[in-house]
Parts: C-alpha cells; sequence; structure tokens
C-alpha cells in the first residue's frame, strides 16, 4: 500500500524519509525499497563516472538507460565492450540496462542522472555548455515529477542558476512542482580498483530535507561506505573543488619546496623523508600534477569566488606553480644532458609512461605532453612508450615517435615519467648498457633510488 505525496509537501520538506516513483497515473507516491526498485534511472554521459554509475545501479536490480550522443561509444556498449577500461567487459550488459543514443528513452525514467564533462576553457574559466546541453535535451523529454540529479564537477551555485533554467526552459515545468533536483559530485579515481563507486562515501544534497532523503536512499542501493547529506546543494557543490584545490595546494607546496632546496643545495628527497617522521606531517610530495580534476577544479572555485568580488590569491598560485612544473622538469632534464657531455640538438630521449596516472592509459590530460613539447623547444629528439596507452593516440596527441615494444638503443636518457608498474622488471644496469655512453636517467615522482640508479652507470636527476 502506497500513501500519495502531494507535489506541495515534497516542495516544502515536510516528509522526512521515504522514496519517490511514479506511479501508474503519474503521480508521486511515497513507497517502500521494494517498490522502489521498479523505477527506472537514466544515466546520462557514459564516461569513467557516467558508465559505473549506471552498471552499479543495474546491478542493484534497477532498470538502467545509459545514455551518450556518441553513437561509437553506444554501439561498443551495446556490444558488451568496456569503453572506459576500469569495469570487465561481462558487467557492462549485467542486469536490466539498455544503451541508447536516442534522447527520446529519457522520457521512460524516473531517475536523471546527468555525468556530462565540464571542462575549462583557454582563460581557465569553466565551461558549462555540456552541462547546459544535457538539460536542455533531458528538459525537452523528462515528464512531470521527474528527480534530475547533476554528478558534473561545477562551481557552487551552478545547479540552481544554470542547470535548472535550462531544465525549466525545454521541458515547460518548474523545478520543486514539476520536477526536482539535487547535486552529487562524482569521486571517481580512475584505475584504483580501492576505491570504487561502492567504496567511497557520496556526498548528495537538494532543495529541501525531502528531496535530499529520497536521492540518499537512491544511492545507498549502490554506495556501501556510506551517504552524507549536506545542509545544500551549494555545499554539496562546493566539497568536490575545494577537495581537489585543497590536493593541488599541497602539491604546490611539495613543489616550491623543491625549487627552493634544489637553490639551497639540500637534496629535496631526504628533506621530505625527515619530516614525514613527525606524526602531522602531510607527506605530499612533488610531480607533474595532471588528469581531470585537479588541475581543474581550483579554477571553478576562483571564479565562482571571483564573481563575488574576492580574488583567491592562494588558490590561482597553487595552479601557476603546478602549471610551471613541465618546464622545470624539462630543465632537469637538460642539466642531466649537459653534465653527461650531451649536444642537446643531437641528444635523444626516451619517454617511459606518458598517461597522467600511473598504471592507467589515460592520456588526457596528461602534462607530460607539456615536459615534451619544452625538450622540443632546446632541439632534444623525444619518443616514448607506453604500454597502456593506444599508440596511435599518443602520436596525434603528443607528436612525437612512439615504440611499439621497448627498446634503450640508440638513446641518451631515459625519463620515467610516469611509473607504471609494468616498468618495475626493467633493470637499471642492462638498460645503462643498451643506451649511449654517459648516460641520464630523469625520474619524475622519485620512483627509484638514487643509489640503484648511479650504481648502474647514470647521472640521476629526481624532483
Amino acid at each position: 500500500m502506497t500513501t500519495t505525496l502531494t507535489d506541495t509537501e515534497k516542495r516544502d520538506g515536510k516528509q522526512d524519509s521515504g522514496q519517490y516513483g511514479i506511479g501508474d497515473t503519474g503521480s508521486l507516491e511515497y513507497a517502500d525499497e521494494t517498490s522502489t526498485r521498479q523505477a527506472t534511472i537514466c544515466v546520462v554521459g557514459l564516461g569513467y563516472v557516467g558508465l559505473p554509475l549506471a552498471v552499479g545501479f543495474a546491478q542493484a536490480e534497477y532498470r538502467v538507460l545509459g545514455y551518450d550522443i556518441d553513437e561509437s561509444t553506444v554501439e561498443k556498449l551495446q556490444q558488451g565492450v568496456d569503453t572506459t577500461g576500469d569495469l570487465e567487459d561481462d558487467v557492462i550488459q549485467d542486469g536490466d540496462i539498455s544503451y541508447t543514443n536516442n534522447a527520446s528513452a529519457i522520457s521512460q525514467s524516473d531517475y536523471i542522472i546527468i555525468t556530462v564533462p565540464t571542462p575549462i576553457d583557454e582563460d581557465d574559466r569553466p565551461d558549462m555548455s555540456y552541462v547546459e546541453s544535457a538539460a536542455r535535451t533531458v528538459g525537452s523529454k523528462m515528464t512531470a515529477g521527474t528527480t534530475v540529479i547533476l554528478e558534473s564537477t561545477v562551481y557552487p551555485g551552478s545547479t540552481r542558476s544554470v542547470l535548472v533554467p535550462a531544465l525549466e526552459e525545454a521541458s515547460g515545468l518548474t523545478a520543486g512542482e514539476g520536477f526536482f533536483v539535487g547535486y552529487s559530485p562524482e569521486r571517481a579515481t580512475p584505475g584504483d580498483s580501492e576505491h570504487g563507486l561502492e567504496d567511497v562515501v557520496k556526498v548528495v544534497g537538494a532543495s529541501n530535507d525531502s528531496v535530499l532523503q529520497d536521492i540518499a536512499k537512491l544511492y545507498e542501493a549502490v554506495v556501501d561506505a556510506g551517504i552524507h547529506r549536506a545542509p545544500s546543494i551549494e555545499a554539496a557543490e562546493a566539497c568536490k573543488v575545494v577537495e581537489n584545490a585543497q590536493r593541488d595546494l599541497n602539491i604546490a607546496f611539495a613543489n616550491e619546496l623543491t625549487r627552493v632546496l634544489e637553490q639551497l643545495n639540500i637534496d629535496p628527497a631526504a628533506v621530505f623523508e625527515a619530516a614525514s617522521t613527525k606524526w602531522n606531517f602531510h607527506d605530499y610530495r612533488p610531480g607533474l600534477v595532471g588528469g581531470h580534476c585537479i588541475p581543474v577544479d581550483p579554477y571553478f572555485l576562483a571564479y565562482r569566488s571571483a564573481q563575488e568580488g574576492y580574488d583567491p590569491k592562494l588558490i590561482r598560485t597553487s595552479r601557476e606553480v603546478n602549471e610551471s612544473m613541465p618546464s622545470y622538469v624539462a630543465e632537469l632534464t637538460i642539466k642531466a644532458l649537459n653534465r653527461c657531455g650531451k649536444t642537446l640538438r643531437d641528444s635523444r630521449v626516451l619517454v617511459l609512461g606518458l598517461s597522467y596516472k600511473p598504471d592507467v592509459g589515460d592520456i588526457r590530460s596528461s602534462k607530460v605532453v607539456n615536459v615534451i613539447d619544452a625538450l622540443e623547444e632546446y632541439e632534444v629528439d623525444v619518443e616514448g612508450y607506453d604500454p597502456l596507452a593506444d599508440d596511435d593516440v599518443i602520436r596525434d596527441a603528443f607528436g612525437i615517435d612512439v615504440q611499439d615494444s621497448l627498446s634503450f638503443d640508440g638513446f641518451d636518457a631515459v625519463m620515467l615519467a610516469t611509473p607504471h608498474s609494468a616498468f618495475d622488471s626493467v633493470d637499471l644496469e642492462e638498460m645503462a648498457t643498451a643506451l649511449e655512453a654517459n648516460p641520464a636517467l630523469i625520474d619524475v615522482t622519485g620512483a627509484l633510488e638514487e643509489r640503484d640508479a648511479a650504481d648502474a652507470g647514470f647521472v640521476y636527476r629526481r624532483l
């Protein structure tokens, strides 16, 4: 038996908990957990965030529609092929799940979760065009009573100021009456099997408590780690950009310390090792800051802050420091080649690992390309090898030759840029023997032991 919950009750937040589905007559109903499983969920955007979410809900016995505008992506998913590399092919069609690029399917949904990209433009401002476009598509197809949840990373206030107006204009419905909205920041970590959808606390926010409890109950079906109910949509939006702005700032501090200590002729690695012996030292290490989140999200927070008249100088400075690191890595490489007695225009450098993080084949947003660009300004010949990334994609994106199989012959230096576990088996002495005389080894992340590199005959440099 179900108890009818009026639009007014849901809008005003008078109902504290429970789930809402669409009844046979299209009215909003308060339902128990079992009947909620009859709800249909549509995930809009089937990238590294949306696809695991769609599969997770299907495995939790919901009916799921996966929608994406990319025909190639949809075709592969329909064939049972994982397009993200983070899932097994055999789970892509596990449960009542279907994939489509036909937007009319959206009208069948009770819940619509939007997981489209939110990049920054060339002026480091948030590009909300994907969210606006998705909202217009969703709004033109959704039916009255639908709940729309945004998961894309946005600046605080975006759900109300960008998503809702686009939904209202396209649907002719009013938020809080004809449809309901919430926000839940994605916390996906590609390539990290220990921190998947079910393992990370889910933050949710909504316009009132009834919708908040509804959305929280929905996510509880797929998240084992628990649900954190934020007091507002804006708090939920802000938490995501704050998380990554904090990491960006801490890494920037480690990067700047490294450059300061180098100027003082003090080994940065030795300093970090000593400092980390104190219980309250936050052990961040220097490195390139690439990927889809950390180099981008601070700009969302800075943009929104500036709109309100406050320039967040520390956040902007952290971005400047981290964006300068590819040039610094290139300078370390040049100095190492000079110490080896190499002529730069005749030098050849092999870069190992071109993706933005270890054991992930995604080269998008990788800062290694910036290092290569800086080296090529000195007329250094650069070649790459990455066992996880697609060679043709690397050639197109980086503009360099790429090895199909690893060979050190004829190179003057090796740069270990992204330390995939596949490189753990490489023998340094065999590497040094295969290289030209007096070789250099640039270890960007400090994954190797300096003594081992020196014993093998390398001029060794690391951040």
